[in-house]
């Protein structure tokens, strides 16, 4: 169990069943009577967000929150296979739940999956991952402006900024959280 005093931004914890995250958190101590605790939370399964305020004798139960690495299989239409690389279990999560994260998946890539009560909710990607350049503008020599870049389509069909000198079929470094490219990758 928590107790008010134990509210931070990033604490995650049930109400009605449901895993919540807070989001922003203000302490409020006013001249009288008990502290407030006012907090921004969000639903770690449907995401939405609202805002609720706690007093200091309130208590809260911990969320059953666990996180897994899992292996990133196949796609079968609308759900994404991940397995389990301890004991080969596998956990389908929708479109819905991965998000952004669809755009950086590809076969074989490792992944942290978060369960709440066994059931997966959530993907974290590694912060770097390494993807070959299916399309790219060829570079016209003395095209060399400070800060110039092109578009380039990766393997998994998403489109980010690259230097001029990234060709196509060169593998390079993305960044996961900013979706920026970082460098070019070894073969």
């Amino acid at each position: 169990m928590y107790l008010a005093s134990d509210l931070r931004k990033g604490l995650k914890f049930e109400i009605d069943g449901e895993p919540y995250v807070i989001v922003d958190f203000q302490f409020k101590k006013p001249g009288k009577g008990q502290s407030l605790y006012k907090c921004k939370l969000k639903n770690m399964i449907t995401g939405s967000q609202f805002e609720r305020t706690y007093r200091s004798g309130d208590k809260f139960s911990k969320a059953d929150l666990d996180e897994q690495e899992m292996e990133y299989l196949y796609a079968d239409k609308d759900s994404y296979c991940f397995m389990n690389t301890s004991n080969y279990e596998q956990h389908f999560l929708t479109k819905e739940q991965l998000g952004d994260v669809i755009d950086f998946l590809k076969d074989n890539i490792l992944c942290t999956i978060l369960l709440h009560n066994g059931n997966p909710i959530g993907v974290t990607l590694p912060n770097f991952i390494v993807l070959r350049v299916t399309s790219s503008e060829p570079w016209a020599k003395g095209d060399t402006a400070t800060g110039s870049t092109k578009p380039a389509v990766l393997e998994t069909g998403i489109e980010i900024q690259v230097p001029p000198f990234v060709d196509e079929g060169q593998l390079i470094k993305v960044d996961t959280r900013t979706r920026e490219y970082v460098e070019r990758a070894n073969e």
